[in-house]
Parts: C-alpha cells; structure tokens; sequence
C-alpha cells in the first residue's frame, strides 16, 4: 500500500492547537544510507520514530519527507505529527540485522524528542533496547531537553558501546531562537541538558547547524555559542552552512522576506543555483568555526545526525 494511502488512513489520537497527532504503521524501523563509507554523514543507519516535526524549524531539510505522504512541507509538516506504532520485537530483530561495527543515528531528520515523544515514548522504549545490547556505534541527534529524562538509559548504553549525543544551538540570542526555530526549547534549556548529559559520563556536543550567512554567522554569535558549550561541559563542536533543497526554500524565503527583507535577494541569488553554498564562504565558515573551537578547548567531531543532509537508498523514514 502506498506511504501516503497509509497515511491518509491512519487514526486520529490526539489534536492540540493547530497540532494533530497520528499514528502510522511502521513498514522498517531502520533505514540504510547510501554511500557508504564514501556518504558524508557519520553513520550508515538511520532511525527516526516520528514524522513531521513540531517545533516548525524555518530551515528543516527534512520537510520534503512529507510530499511523499501528500501532504505538504509547509504547515502540514508542522502539524501532522505521525508516531510509527512500537513493536519492540520488530526492532530487536531489524537491529539484529545491522552489523555492529556500522554506525545508526538516532534523528536523522526529525527530532527524536520532540513533544510527541512525551506522549508515545517511542525514543525512550528504543533507548532502552540499546541499553540491553553491547558493541554498538549510535549517534543521537535533539534540540530538545527531554533528553535528560533517558539520561539513565544513556549511561548505561555509553558503558557498553560507543555513545555520542549532539545538542544542535544554532544561536544563545533567544529571541531569535524563537523566530528560527518557534517550538523548540530555548538554547538555555539545551545547555542545561549538556550539562546534565556531560555530568553522567555522556559524550556529547554541540552542533551549531545550519549556519545561516547574516543571520548567526558571525564571529561573535559562533563564539558566545562554543564558550557556552565549554563552559557546560560538551566536548566537541560542529557546524555546517545552511543548505535549502526546493521544499524548504518555500517556507524559509517568505520568511526571509518577512523578518530580514534585506538579506531576502541575497539568499534568492546565492541559492538559485542549487541548494549548496560553494566557494569562498563555506571556507570562511569552515575556518571560522575551527579558529573557535580550538580557542575553547573543543574537539573536532563527526556532523550531528540533525544536521547532515543524506541521500539515503529510501527515504530518511524508513516506514
């Protein structure tokens, strides 16, 4: 059956203010990434629990995922929130399949813990497979501080495989958090997650993703970030330049237009030939945020699940 009849069928569970929450059947639980060890991501397998994503990022890459349920991008990306029905021994036998030297991330495109998280705990009931499994390579991808709720679980699957969890702070300026990303925690709660996370033994860092020219690219911005992930005790720090595939482009430019008119041209020009920046720029990014990492004692690390574009062999929702 087609994904988008699927959805179209699934039950209604929950509606919020303009937010609706439904659950779909879950065809594959883990999806693989194509490339390989050529692909620019850190991992060869992909888990996203949820579909659409309600903390509305202006920028997300992901919402193209939701044309291939006939819905739109936009607003429908935003507010129809698909929960995959758990079945834990459907995803102990995929995992099983998965060879353990190979690497998953866990929000891939979606946020793991996002809002829909509190109520079907999907993340949580994952975690908690891991936990009982050994030798593992798994990479963990929010902008949410739920994630101190597992802080538990993450002990104990950091002690038995290898553990890296990246907290994505795109700006400390809350004010233009909230215009960027309307529904996710403020950075402050991000940071304190962190800390939390780093206090348990927890490997994590700082993903400062997407970099968008003019608006968080300065020295300063990138700066007050990585001085405040040293100071909560993440280890490494990363970021990347905004990218814009087509889907997105029809969210983030009227935004664009609408809140920083004067960069609207700039960023129509600079993206009318693809959805990558090339050239001096991205350099400059490059260099800019290795100057300041190494000036506050952060590591070099792979790219956050979040924040990496990926051409996978099937969509990034492997359902």
């Amino acid at each position: 059956m087609p994904l988008a009849e699927i959805a179209a069928k699934a039950r209604l569970i929950e509606a919020k203010t303009l937010v609706e929450y439904r659950e779909l059947p879950a065809k594959r639980w883990i999806g693989r990434i194509a490339g390989g060890e050529s692909s620019r991501a850190p991992f060869d397998w992909t888990i996203n629990p949820y579909r659409g994503c309600e903390y509305a990022c202006r920028y997300c890459y992901a919402r193209y995922t939701h044309e291939f349920m006939d819905l739109s991008p936009g607003d429908d990306f935003d507010q129809q929130i698909f929960a995959k029905q758990w079945s834990r021994s459907a995803f102990v036998s995929e995992l099983a399949r998965v060879p353990r030297r190979e690497a998953i991330g866990l929000g891939t495109a979606t946020d793991p813990y996002q809002p829909a998280e509190r109520r079907y705990g999907i993340t949580r009931k994952m975690l908690e497979v891991f936990a009982q499994d050994s030798g593992r390579r798994l990479h963990i991808g929010t902008k949410s501080d739920l994630i101190r709720r597992d802080v538990d679980l993450l002990e104990q699957i950091a002690h038995r495989n290898q553990l890296t969890v990246h907290v994505t702070v795109t700006t400390m300026d809350a004010g233009l958090a909230r215009a960027l990303e309307p529904k996710a925690p403020r950075p402050d709660l991000r940071l304190d997650a962190v800390r939390v996370l780093a206090a348990a033994g927890v490997s994590v860092g700082i993903s400062v993703s997407p970099i968008l020219p003019g608006i968080n690219d300065s020295y300063h911005s990138l700066d007050t970030i990585a001085r405040a992930a040293s100071i909560a005790g993440a280890q490494h720090l990363w970021g990347n330049v905004l990218f814009l595939k087509p889907a997105t482009k029809g969210v983030f430019l009227p935004f664009l237009q609408e809140r920083f008119p004067q960069l609207a041209r700039a960023y129509q020009q600079a993206y009318s030939q693809g959805a990558f920046l090339r050239g001096e720029y991205p350099d400059l990014i490059a260099r800019r945020i290795e100057q300041i990492r190494i000036s506050h004692g952060l590591l070099r690390r792979e790219a956050s699940p979040e924040a990496v574009y990926l051409e996978p062999q099937m969509p990034l929702f492997a359902a």
